[in-house]
């Protein structure tokens, strides 16, 4: 085993402990006084896909996977009761069809009270024989409703689950910092393949083989967009021959451990020299610029109007606008070249919960109509993990909907330059500490 892939397991075994007892005692505080007496956390079921006899990739429930990391194998439960032990039914069937998982033995196995099952119908009696105060999470409420269990994911516990999932353990955090390090590992392959002319196909193939991660198994669809296929936001195309001119390549890509995620975002521009290239270095600047002034008590939505002024700044320095900085902001200009949010909570979902969330409650607090696209609205606490992904992109439907006096602004030479390398993003994955952030990766040597 390479000695960072052992610290790095040292270090989830080290912190595993306190996780499953920050979690024990966030369901003590909430079930009584919901009157309940514990949950049945469903790790879920595979889905069948129309009309055929195959099952969809099978992707596990979050709330399973932040007690337990096991996310690869259905129809396991995990049973939750306040003051004891959780115990995880393991389903292990007798199967020649398919491989059986092994019985788990790894360093977390000694914070439940593991029952393996072979037999679908032995679930019943493993569970609680009094199941009228538990309630169900999952995504199953037929299930549930064959198990007895009539409060399917009741939504004041799952609104306190979700606020409080917002602030990660030690143990999450560590398990986001390997998902960096594996994921800049693939980065880095991405950036050769580019430079050495691949297509985005074969780039997405070397992401893939040097994360030792499959097309499931990564916590998203890559976007591996060249030139001006980096303008389109969620683009998983991927073309399998290599343009004729090489002028820019954007990845957003990550890796998972233990069900949690790294998102991470990077732009290239093949001649550094142009003005796109340029571009891209001082959008990185910007975008470290933003991480340094996160804090604690600061909205998100005030950090996301503040990478607003600066990309104002970089349109009026790089004369994509004639009016200067000040007036690209206030015409709306910068929604039309910005248009998505600065990022994002991030952890057992790569969208993680609870973005709009104020108050365990669930009060929701919607994105401002000026910024419709914005995931978080949250007041920055010490323990988020956020994305921080400015852009700045040329798309000709957005610039199509500015007012007439917006467009008057923009210098359209220099759009019209920029437009066949499409856009820049530039991602990292961001611990909020008492004093500020770490960085979970430029931690691990991604310029």
């Amino acid at each position: 085993m390479p000695n960072d892939v052992k610290i790095a397991m040292e270090r989830l075994a080290h912190t595993y402990p306190d996780h499953l007892q920050t979690l024990r005692q966030r369901v003590d505080e909430i079930l009584p006084r919901l009157g309940l007496e514990g949950m049945i956390i469903h790790a879920g079921e595979p889905h069948r896909i129309f009309l055929d006899d195959m099952d969809y990739p099978f992707k596990v429930n979050p709330h399973f996977k932040h007690w337990v990391p096991v996310v690869d194998n259905p129809h396991c439960y995990l049973v939750v009761t306040v003051g004891e032990k959780p115990r995880l039914l393991f389903y292990r069937p007798v199967d020649f069809w398919h491989k059986v998982p092994p019985l788990p033995t790894e360093y977390w196995v000694d914070g439940v009270e593991l029952v393996p099952f072979e037999r679908l119908d032995q679930v019943p009696g493993l569970l609680p024989a009094e199941r009228s105060r538990f309630a169900y999470l999952g995504e199953h409420p037929q299930r549930a409703c064959e198990l007895g269990l009539n409060q399917v994911n009741p939504q004041a516990l799952l609104d306190y689950l979700h606020f409080h999932r917002s602030i990660k353990t030690d143990y999450e955090i560590a398990c986001m910092d390997e998902a960096n390090r594996i994921a800049v590992l693939g980065h880095k392959a991405a950036r050769d393949a580019f430079f050495q002319g691949e297509s985005e196909f074969a780039i997405q193939q070397a992401y893939l083989a040097a994360t030792e991660h499959g097309e499931n198994e990564v916590p998203y669809g890559n976007i591996v967009a060249l030139n001006e296929h980096s303008a389109i936001l969620h683009y998983t195309k991927l073309e399998r021959r290599a343009p004729a001119q090489r002028r820019s390549f954007l990845i957003d890509a990550g890796a998972s451990v233990n069900g949690y995620a790294a998102d991470i975002t990077r732009t290239y521009a093949f001649d550094q020299t142009t003005r796109f290239g340029e571009l891209v270095q001082a959008m990185d600047m910007a975008q470290r610029d933003i991480i340094a002034a996160i804090r604690p008590d600061l909205r998100y939505t005030d950090l996301h109007q503040q990478m607003h002024h600066k990309v104002a700044e970089l349109m009026a320095r790089f004369e994509l606008v004639k009016g200067g900085a000040e007036a690209a902001f206030d015409s709306g200009v910068t929604r039309a070249f910005f248009p998505h949010g600065l990022g994002h909570p991030i952890g057992l979902q790569v969208h993680d919960v609870a973005g709009f969330m104020q108050d365990e409650q669930g009060t929701h607090l919607a994105a401002p109509e000026a910024y419709p696209a914005l995931r978080c609205t949250r007041v920055i606490e010490s323990g988020m993990v956020l994305t921080i992904e400015p852009g700045l992109y040329v798309i000709d439907s957005l610039i199509a909907d500015l007012s007439d006096a917006a467009r008057a602004l923009l210098n359209t030479p220099v759009i019209d330059e920029l437009r066949p390398f499409g856009g820049i993003r530039i991602e990292d994955d961001v611990v909020v500490t008492d004093d500020g952030t770490r960085n979970l990766t430029r931690k691990h040597d991604l310029a």
